[in-house]
């Protein structure tokens, strides 16, 4: 992985996820949006990618850079997000007299708790907390493989990795930027294919969980359910959603399976932050964001059955595209991680 030799290098986002490939270069200053572009993959092609050739990430990186980059990009650095089905991120508390030996004892608990073998991993972790007699601390795990694959697609692509990390910690970063980021909050990230989990507090992921379902699922399910082409089940989707209406109730009920899925795993996380992580920090709020966000009336759903205010995520109030052309309204969702990326400061990755 390549280092900054310097510090005021700006940084670019790169989220390369199993449907696509997004970046993006926003001056944090004025929170202005210097450029950004994306594109589709293949799912069957990535994940054949990540397993063996990674030519075909390199080559649609390159394509992304040449053809489809709208604005200007300032650099060629990048920090760059991997899935978060692909991480293993957990906080946990060990007594304050380990912190001379921290490195063994977090090994140790990657040995208990990640079900594949350490050395195939690249391990990280820092403490957030710190009483006179505990430390706490988040480890993130992440299969070298995966890693080396991602990062040697982009540097085919002329980009200098700088920093890598799970997209749902690029999401709470935004999240903590531009919402109310310091309160307890569930945050859940409706991809295309699936669905990451999170609870972050004081701006820090704390758990993390997944679910196999995503907004395409839901369109799936709209178009089998209500014998619909798919054309007409994304219009259905996005268009009446869960909104009270006519179809209301069919559409409900096309999805309410995929749904139910999303709810038992994030009430699963919730549980393990309340009963295992902090019994006093109640959680305040869930956040709705990716492309599955685009659903009219999830937000009130999750509000429904998780008894916890909910809403959909809006970071694009804060950030300003100034004279570049917007992102249309649904295609938003799709930039949340990167952009949490683009802002990273390079002087918090070299400090």
């Amino acid at each position: 992985m390549t280092k900054l030799f310097y510090n005021d290098k700006q940084i670019i986002g790169l989220d390369i996820s199993n449907t696509g490939i997004k970046i993006m270069a926003i001056d944090t200053k004025r929170w202005l949006v210097l450029g950004y572009g994306s594109i589709d993959l293949e799912p069957v092609k990535v994940k054949e990618s990540l397993e063996g050739d990674s030519s075909y990430l390199a080559d649609n990186v390159k394509k992304l850079l040449k053809e489809n980059i709208i604005g200007t990009l300032p650099s060629n650095h990048v920090a760059l997000a991997v899935p978060t089905a692909k991480s293993y991120s957990r906080t946990f508390t060990l007594p304050i007299s380990v912190e001379k030996n921290l490195k063994d004892a977090v090994e140790l608990e990657v040995d208990q708790y990640v079900p594949i073998p350490a050395s195939t991993l690249y391990i990280d972790y820092q403490i957030i907390e710190r009483t006179k007699k505990e430390i706490v601390i988040l480890m993130s795990a992440i299969s070298r493989s995966i890693v080396d694959k991602c990062i040697a697609a982009a540097e085919g692509a002329g980009l200098l990795v700088s920093v890598v990390e799970p997209g749902m910690n690029s999401v709470a970063r935004l999240i903590k930027s531009t919402e109310d980021g310091e309160l307890p909050t569930v945050i859940v990230d409706i991809g295309p294919a699936s669905t990451d989990i999170a609870v972050m507090d004081k701006g820090v992921v704390r758990v993390t969980g997944g679910a196999a379902v995503g907004g395409n699922t839901f369109t799936l399910d709209i178009a089998r359910k209500m014998s619909v082409a798919l054309e007409n089940a994304h219009q259905l989707k996005v268009l009446n959603g869960l909104n009270a209406g006519p179809r209301q109730t069919k559409i409900k009920s096309a999805v309410e399976s995929s749904l139910n899925q999303i709810t038992t795993e994030t009430r699963r996380v919730m549980r393990y932050y309340s009963e295992r992580i902090s019994e006093q920090r109640k959680l305040e709020q869930l956040l709705v964001v990716g492309s599955g966000s685009n659903m009219p009336g999830i937000g009130e759903y999750f509000t429904n059955e998780l008894v916890i205010a909910a809403r959909v995520a809006s970071p694009w109030q804060k950030l300003n595209f100034g004279k570049l052309p917007e992102p249309a309204r649904q295609l938003r969702p799709r930039y949340i991680t990167v952009a949490g990326l683009a802002i990273i400061s390079p002087r918090s990755i070299w400090k």
